[in-house]
């Protein structure tokens, strides 16, 4: 049961990982997920037109040391969902379809920055390009998301 005195259970995550205030609610049942949180991805931008985060590359690298591709793509298809869901609105949803990235230098240390920008925010269909750079300003790598924006159930 769900009452209007119960605290949101996901208050600190949300706070850790740097969510507005104003979007606790919207996140307030699921929070932002156990990847996001294993991540280490912390928000400072969030809205469906612009997006960023940062993420730390202890933790989260591959056998060579390197940052891992695939946690590149966490890292945009992170932002490019918030994002979706947050143009789709109430009553809606958003469920990727495509992603493809790019890898265009590694990094070995450090933390890294995404910055999502809406391509497209329409009716159906949301991209938006993410760019991950390194501490120095230097792009890593090149994101594309797509999602479907979806009516919710019943």
């Amino acid at each position: 049961m769900v009452d209007n005195f119960t605290p949101n259970p996901f208050v600190d995550e949300l706070n850790q990982a740097g969510v507005p205030e104003e979007l606790h609610g919207w996140l307030s049942r699921f929070g932002v997920g156990p990847l996001v949180v294993k991540m280490g991805i912390r928000f400072s931008e969030l809205t469906a037109q612009r997006s960023v985060a940062t993420m730390p590359v202890e933790g989260n690298t591959q056998v060579a040391g390197i940052l891992h591709g695939g946690a590149h793509v966490v890292l945009a298809e992170t932002l490019g969902s918030f994002a979706s869901a947050l143009h789709a609105g109430p009553g809606r949803h958003a469920v990727g379809i495509e992603v493809g990235a790019t890898h265009h230098r590694s990094v070995f240390s450090g933390s890294v920055t995404g910055t999502c920008t809406a391509i497209h925010l329409g009716g159906t269909l949301a991209t938006h390009e993410i760019v991950i750079t390194d501490e120095q300003g230097r792009r890593l790598s090149t994101v594309r998301i797509t999602n479907m924006i979806r009516d919710n159930r019943p």
